[in-house]
């Protein structure tokens, strides 16, 4: 069976590629559309990077209404079932201020892994979500 995109590339939330040199890259970028990285940590550490210093942040995206219209927007997504999706998925109201990742880390988990599944139709290994996590608290860019 073939394995959804963000799976095969190691890229959970489908980032798109760019210029952003993302640490643990793989070397060779395949698909023309989105990042390809070296493990699933790097996938998930480049997704919380954005969700948690970017979009947290820089933007001030603090409910998940902000961040899925952000991370999914309507001229190329269903926004609205996706915020749905991420909202019954963790439980968390879509207008709900959600806290700094820092104090309030399970909840930006939660959404990450909720992300995941949209983009991927599926649930993942979640250790793999947990080191990434780590990884993008670090101070490292």
């Amino acid at each position: 069976m073939n394995e959804p995109r963000g799976i095969r590339n190691n890229n959970p939330l489908n980032i798109r590629r760019s210029k952003d040199k993302w640490q643990g890259l793989s070397t060779l970028q395949e698909d023309r559309e989105f990042f390809k990285f070296v493990s699933m940590e790097y996938g998930w550490r480049a997704a919380f990077v954005i969700l948690c210093r970017t979009y947290y942040g820089k933007y001030g995206l603090k409910t998940i209404r902000d961040i899925v219209s952000r991370w999914a927007p309507a001229k190329e997504n269903n926004t609205e079932a996706y915020i749905r999706h991420v909202s019954d998925y963790t439980g968390i109201s879509p207008n709900k201020v959600l806290g700094s990742p820092r104090e309030h880390p399970t909840q930006w988990l939660l959404i990450g892994y909720a992300m995941a599944v949209m983009e991927n139709g599926k649930a993942l290994p979640a250790v793999a979500m947990l080191k990434g996590f780590a990884l993008a608290s670090e101070k490292t860019p």
